[in-house]
């Protein structure tokens, strides 16, 4: 990270500013070793060195409930797939109209995310974290609890809100709040993302057996005890010292000609990815009924219980490897091509179950690199804060996701089974087009030097939420 970059901080989520102070200076060489700065921790005896591992276990309760919640909230992202076809066999609905449970919970995210930065450098972290909390509580209870599909897509909207509060605050809560170095904070975020993104699909799956309405209450619960932690663990919030961010922040960001060319890249990358996560179930149901399978939530549970693995190991362990390793570039490029090569492998195979299974799963793989690799690209190309750059662009990429779902059940009744995924591989194509076009805008292979730890874990976070 440019030295322009490192120095923002988010001290205006911090809790204190003595370790935002901290862990502003503290970073990560090439080979991945965390290199504390002076003072941010104490010195052990000579010839001796601190255990990492007893470092990131031995943090303040309010970390592990922050962490908790984060693995809960991650949760959310795979957690609805499975129940889709028991949402629209129980309710009566198509699924066109199942699929917008995506869209306005995804709309809402992204435009939530234009101002969430605003929000929380006026109310401070604690505020911040615990409106998202409570707005996720009482949505997802909703949920639940509605009886038309009309009434769940309304409150799916509500669950986004609090989502995007949360997830914009959570990373640099734990960074200020945790004892012990910035890299050990770090690797916890890191671990409860991965946890969350790869265990969703298996609760959702596993609640859906019981109902569908199991996986709303069972988040819901969850969150509830979230809350409660954060409540009761969480000191008053020190006075924020960092200087407020306007509420048009975002808007003027995007007059940055990097940051336009990788939000609207990630616009149509996005648009592919959830054509993926929300229109998938539809044709494993339908390709597993042809070799006389029964696929149900648990069955779908499974499948992207896989899909999230890849996607976590990748985002969290491979993109930044590659990316050290290859250059942005090359790494952008490959993968955009490998997931088109991807989606034209389902559009051609959609009767086929086990090719189908497998290709989603592999899918994962790639997105889980595409997700971190283009934040990292973001937090490369411009000199703004950190929350506003990342929620700028979060922002805009939702979008697509947002339409994505809209159009591939309109799509695939006009056009047929395999045509989603056709379309969700042109839209892919199409962001490879505009980061070629636009290539000399954002930041080139050789101005990317080692990232610190927490703008690779801000990169992995914003790519994954």
């Amino acid at each position: 990270m440019t030295s322009s970059t490192t120095q923002h901080s988010t001290s205006q989520h911090s809790t204190s500013p003595q370790k935002s102070a901290r862990h502003s200076t503290s970073g990560r060489g090439s080979s991945g070793r965390s290199t504390a700065a002076p003072g941010s921790q104490p010195a052990g005896p000579p010839g001796t060195a601190p255990s990492a591992a007893g470092s990131m276990l031995r943090q303040p309760r309010v970390v592990w409930a922050i962490a908790f919640a984060c693995v809960i909230s991650f949760m959310g992202i795979g957690l609805v797939d499975p129940i889709l076809t028991s949402i629209a066999a129980e309710l009566d609905a198509s699924s066109s109209q199942v699929m917008l449970l995506f869209t306005s919970y995804l709309f809402i995210t992204g435009l939530a995310m234009l101002f969430t930065s605003w929000v929380s450098s006026r109310i401070g972290a604690k505020k911040t974290l615990l409106a998202g909390l409570a707005l996720i509580v009482v949505f997802a209870a909703l949920a639940g609890a509605s009886g038309s599909i009309g009434q769940i897509i309304g409150f799916r909207a509500g669950w986004g809100l609090g989502n995007a509060l949360f997830i914009s605050t959570a990373l640099a809560t734990i960074v200020a709040s945790a004892s012990g170095s910035t890299a050990s904070a770090i690797i916890l975020y890191e671990a409860a993302l991965g946890i969350g993104i790869a265990v969703g699909p298996l609760v959702g799956g596993a609640l859906g057996e019981v109902s569908w309405r199991a996986p709303f209450f069972g988040t819901a619960a969850l969150m509830a005890v979230g809350f409660l932690a954060i409540v009761v663990f969480f000191g008053k919030s020190a006075p924020s010292t960092g200087p407020k961010i306007s509420a048009t922040a975002s808007f003027s960001a995007l007059k940055k000609p990097g940051l336009r060319t990788l939000a609207l890249a990630a616009l149509f990358y996005n648009f592919g990815f959830f054509v993926l996560l929300a229109y998938s179930p539809f044709p494993i149901e339908a390709a597993a009924e042809t070799v006389g399978i029964h696929v149900g939530a648990h069955e779908l549970g499974l499948v992207f219980f896989g899909w999230g693995i890849c996607l976590a190991i990748t985002s969290v362990v491979a993109a930044p490897r590659l990316t050290r390793r290859f250059g942005l570039h090359a790494v952008l490029y490959a993968m955009l091509g490998l997931l088109a090569l991807d989606f034209v492998v389902l559009a051609t195979f959609t009767d086929r179950f086990a090719v189908i299974v497998t290709a989603i799963i592999v899918a994962g793989l790639f997105l889980g690199v595409l997700n971190t690799a283009l934040t990292e690209a973001v937090m490369e190309s411009t000199d703004l804060p950190r929350s506003v750059a990342s929620s700028t662009y979060s922002g805009v990429r939702f979008m697509g996701g947002a339409v994505a779902p809209a159009v591939a059940g309109p799509i695939r009744d006009h056009l047929g089974l395999p045509a989603p995924y056709w379309t969700a591989a042109v839209a892919v194509l199409v962001a490879i087009g505009v980061l070629v076009l636009g290539r000399r805008t954002f930041a080139q292979d050789h101005d990317i030097p080692s990232e610190s730890a927490e703008d690779e874990a801000l990169a992995i976070s914003a790519g994954d939420a």
